[in-house]
């Protein structure tokens, strides 16, 4: 079946983004734009596009979901020995995009990435619904499997094994933290003029402010 999508489109229309009124930390931001985006958006308003460049510089992306940030950066937890957790191992740099359609705004975040503290992600992986926890365990994240029947049976001997027991996180799994160089929020406007403000990390770590062209 063809389709013409050419003509799919949709006018923007939201708040301007003026950097007269917008804070100096771009965190601040970022708090409030989420804020808002929780509000209007659900539990969608976390999920982000995660790019990550593998060894032969070939880039990679998929949406993964934030679950905590502060000036120290954007957190997020995945089994380390999937292919972005061995892409980050060998490039520890990504890029990550927030899209909210519903306030027509979008964050684009880069910068270095690390580890966080094993006491990170032992809290974060005890505040997990128990069949997360158990997920983190039977899914080999990204490698081949036959079928689906190959995960519902090691979801039966993982369930088996830790029948009433507390879940331990697994040593694989944890979480990442991005260490923001460079944030830019987006503001979708009317006929494509839409404003952009970018904010850029400097020595000492104080922030430099710029507008962009549509």
């Amino acid at each position: 079946m063809t389709r013409n999508i050419a003509d799919i489109r949709r006018d923007y229309e939201g708040g301007r983004l003026d950097e007269s009124q917008a804070p100096d930390d771009p965190f601040v931001l970022f708090d409030e734009w989420f804020s808002l985006a929780l509000e209007k958006e659900g539990k969608d308003c976390n999920a982000m596009t995660l790019a990550t460049v593998d060894s032969q510089g070939r880039p990679h992306s998929r949406v993964v979901l934030l679950k905590g940030f502060d000036e120290r950066g954007m957190v997020f937890f995945t089994n380390y020995h999937s292919h972005k957790g061995s892409e980050l191992s060998n490039v520890p740099y990504a890029a990550m995009t927030f899209w909210w359609p519903s306030l027509s705004r979008q964050v684009r975040i880069e910068g270095p990435v690390e580890q966080v503290t094993t006491d990170e992600s032992d809290e974060y992986f005890a505040s997990r619904p128990r069949g997360s926890q158990l997920g983190a365990w039977i899914a080999t994240q990204s490698v081949v499997i036959p079928d689906r029947n190959w995960i519902e049976e090691r979801q039966k001997r993982f369930e088996q094994a830790y029948d009433g027991q507390a879940i331990p996180r697994p040593i694989h799994w944890g979480g990442y933290r991005v260490e923001p160089e460079m944030i830019e929020f987006w503001q979708g406007q009317p006929s494509r003029l839409h404003d952009r403000l970018r904010f850029e990390r400097r020595d000492g770590g104080e922030w430099s402010r710029f507008r962009l062209a549509p």
